[in-house]
């Protein structure tokens, strides 16, 4: 049974009147801690973030490793770490920043190179924040389908969507167009 409050929002009359939050607004909440931390800023609303399975988990971290061993200074490989966007303060499962950390004490990025979302249970929420991503103009987006063992991989962001989409199976390669000497064998990343 849904909950009072989402059940309202599922009338069309009181979505169209719903008021979205600012990043500024969220900020602020955050600060007073009127926040859950498992609370994300997304499209104006803020959500609870899902549990994470043992396979997200463990993609989570396998990625962030590899993309770590394959890249070279100037670049920050980050794990769950907000991306502050026009209306949205994602976390992105892994993202990869240009920089260092000392160049985000005071605020998040406000773009990364690459934003992947892993989704085990969360493919309509993540493929939402791939729209975002490419709103904010992130060059490339890894979309990691773990049940199906696929990855669809995003680039040439426009106008508020990507124009390249591959779905890569386990036969193939990704070579990433945004991170020079970055290539993932997807058979690799599934454990068996």
């Amino acid at each position: 049974m849904l909950s009072p409050m989402i059940a309202i929002l599922e009338s069309p009359d009181v979505r169209q009147r719903a008021q979205p939050i600012t990043v500024e607004t969220y900020h602020w909440m955050r600060e007073q801690g009127l926040l859950s931390p498992r609370a994300e800023l997304i499209r104006g609303v803020i959500i609870e973030k899902m549990s994470k399975s043992s396979l997200h988990e463990y993609l989570t971290a396998e990625l962030r490793d590899r993309l770590v061993a394959a890249l070279g200074s100037g670049w920050i490989v980050r794990k769950e770490g907000p991306v502050t966007l026009r209306d949205s303060e994602p976390e992105p499962d892994v993202s990869v920043v240009r920089g260092k950390n000392s160049d985000f004490i005071h605020s998040h990025p406000r773009t990364a190179t690459l934003a992947v979302e892993i989704a085990v249970s969360s493919e309509g929420t993540d493929r939402e924040m791939i729209l975002a991503y490419a709103e904010a103009g992130v060059p490339e987006c890894w979309l990691v389908l773990a049940k199906s063992r696929v990855v669809e991989v995003f680039t040439d962001p426009h106008e508020g969507t990507y124009r390249t989409h591959r779905r890569l199976t386990a036969q193939d390669t990704l070579v990433s167009s945004a991170l020079p000497g970055v290539t993932l064998e997807i058979a690799s990343l599934f454990p068996e």
